[in-house]
């Protein structure tokens, strides 16, 4: 069964995001499926939490939850990158993985704007 979170479109794009990094990191390889791709997805895992967090939190406290999201963020980009310059990745799924993590960017600077 498919989750979907009908009220805030960011923590549904970030589900879908781990769904694909989960997929690519299962054609890493043994030395980057652990280390590097491990990584990668504990940190979308961490984004997931922060804006569920940022989501039930008084208005007052959401923009802490959310700068938190933007470092993490900033985070998965260094990691995607890293991970097609040692060729764990391949061109169209750095490319992929890069524009989500570019919309996701876009998503969350409304969010953070909107709470401001």
């Amino acid at each position: 069964m498919a989750y979907t979170h009908n009220d805030i479109p960011l923590i549904q794009k970030s589900y879908d995001t781990y769904k694909l990094l989960h997929e690519y990191t299962k054609k890493f390889q043994k030395t980057d499926k652990y280390t590097l791709g491990e990584k990668m997805k504990s940190t979308v895992l961490d984004i997931l939490e922060l804006l569920m967090e940022a989501e039930v939190a008084k208005r007052d406290w959401k923009e802490t939850s959310l700068q938190k999201v933007n470092r993490k963020l900033g985070i998965l980009k260094l990691f995607i990158r890293l991970a097609h310059e040692t060729k764990s990745l391949d061109d169209k799924k750095y490319l992929l993985l890069s524009e989500r993590c570019l919309e996701l960017g876009r998503m969350l600077g409304g969010w953070l704007k909107a709470v401001q």
